[in-house]
């Protein structure tokens, strides 16, 4: 093997970790080099260490995996001068493939389904996929159970997609490493481990061969706050359409709960209006939620998430119903009263009469504090984005950093690719902020000269 490029001691590390290491998942930034170390570079050594002989390689296509892994610069066939690459086949193997060290490296379009369900009736010593956010997921489920070892890379995308709950959110970074990833990825990465899956992410701070006039120039390149800056120059995760809150800073919005109870102490906040909703969604077939928010509004006209509670009837065995959610949402009020304050009035989607006919039954039956409403929506939605927009730009909009979902909404939350309104998704802490501040907008934020 030859190598022509310098390596930081993250990817030395990466490639020297080849003991009780299953798979390796590799996310982060443009231009880390991902593909390079790790398809030209850790892939080809664990082949070589492989005592099996038949491997795959995939990617979108043949030809992208040909342009990207094999055939360029610090590619395959530049890093390894002896492995042969027969783009046609030859005598023995009619699907492209690497011959290598006396291996047999297939390389796969994961896009034609017809092709790679031929190749599928084996057992393969060490699978590579190229951008595995974007490959065919019925292919991802397969491959995952015919290898000894698996390593993917992935560039920032939906984190809604299944690929993540069922393949990337499942691995873990090294303890030395963790600190690198971004704290809204770590948060997703919540899924029950496997623990011989590792997570990496790289930026191309790791890419020694790059020079800071590179970096900054690459910086420039994308407008900061928008969604090419996020994924691109962040690695972080999302969706390719518009983000709806692009100006939503974690670093300037997000607080921690110990920062606002001080501040209560010291004096220098003081909460005016405490208030919740409840957004539901029963379905058991779908990602949609269950969600309850509790806010509290400052006299200095902020509006701060504290807490939320999110369920979702996909991940039971026994669905949440309406009278299930009356005990759960109660519950969830008196929790907040006890920790923040109290609020009275609390406010529940107008969609969802089932549930607004159990809580006043509820009330009824044994008593309780609250009263409960449905949601005031003559607000239309392009009104409580404009709204929501401009408390996020004034800094009136702050979310306690344990709000996990309401945050991750906040960066997934999409405009329609075809149409100028929000998707109908990644919504439902979103949707219940809102029900939650409606009766109230008046007291948030300041008017504009």
């Amino acid at each position: 093997m030859k190598s022509s490029f310098p390596l930081s001691q993250k990817y030395k590390d990466f490639i020297n970790t080849v003991n009780g290491v299953d798979a390796d998942f590799l996310e982060g930034t443009t231009a880390s080099g991902k593909t390079t170390v790790g398809a030209g570079v850790k892939f080809m050594r664990m082949v070589s260490r492989s005592s099996q002989k038949l491997h795959i390689i995939a990617s979108k296509t043949t030809g992208t995996a040909e342009k990207n892994i094999i055939q360029q610069d610090n590619g395959i066939l530049d890093i390894h001068p002896k492995a042969k690459y027969y783009g046609n086949g030859d005598k023995d193997y009619k699907i492209p493939h690497i011959r290598f060290e006396g291996k047999i490296i297939f390389v796969l379009g994961y896009d034609n389904r017809d092709k790679w369900e031929l190749v599928l009736g084996s057992q393969f010593g060490c699978v590579y996929i190229d951008e595995i956010n974007t490959a065919n997921i019925d292919f991802v489920r397969e491959i995952s159970t015919r290898n000894k070892y698996l390593m993917a890379t992935l560039n920032p995308d939906d984190p809604n997609l299944p690929v993540y709950k069922e393949f990337i959110n499942r691995s873990r970074p090294y303890k030395k490493y963790a600190s690198d990833v971004p704290q809204e990825i770590m948060d997703e990465l919540k899924e029950e481990p496997v623990p011989k899956w590792r997570y990496w992410f790289f930026t191309f701070r790791d890419n020694l061969s790059l020079t800071e006039e590179d970096i900054e120039k690459k910086i420039r390149s994308a407008p900061p706050g928008t969604k090419l800056y996020k994924n691109k120059i962040q690695g972080l995760r999302g969706k390719a359409t518009g983000l709806i809150f692009p100006n939503f800073d974690r670093k300037k919005h997000v607080v921690t709960a110990e920062w606002v109870k001080q501040q209560v102490k010291n004096g220098k906040i003081k909460f005016k209006k405490f208030t919740a909703a409840l957004d539901t969604s029963y379905s058991s077939k779908s990602p949609d939620t269950i969600a309850m928010i509790f806010q509290g509004i400052t006299d200095d006209r902020c509006i701060i998430t504290l807490t939320e509670k999110v369920y979702s009837n996909k991940d039971m065995d026994t669905p949440l119903a309406p009278s299930d959610t009356t005990i759960k949402f109660i519950d969830f009020l008196e929790c907040c009263r006890k920790e923040w304050g109290f609020a009275k009035d609390v406010f529940i989607d107008s969609a969802d009469q089932a549930t607004i006919t159990e809580l006043k039954k509820y009330k009824r039956l044994h008593g309780c504090l609250y009263s409960f409403f449905d949601s005031y929506k003559k607000v239309e939605i392009m009104d409580r984005i404009k709204l929501m927009l401009g408390w996020i730009q004034q800094g009136c909009y702050l979310v306690v950093d344990t709000c996990v979902e309401h945050l991750g909404e906040l960066d997934r939350y999409s405009w329609q690719e075809d149409k100028d309104l929000p998707e109908d998704r990644n919504d439902h802490t979103i949707n219940a902020s809102q029900y939650s501040w409606i009766p109230y907008r008046q007291m948030i934020g300041f008017e504009e000269d």
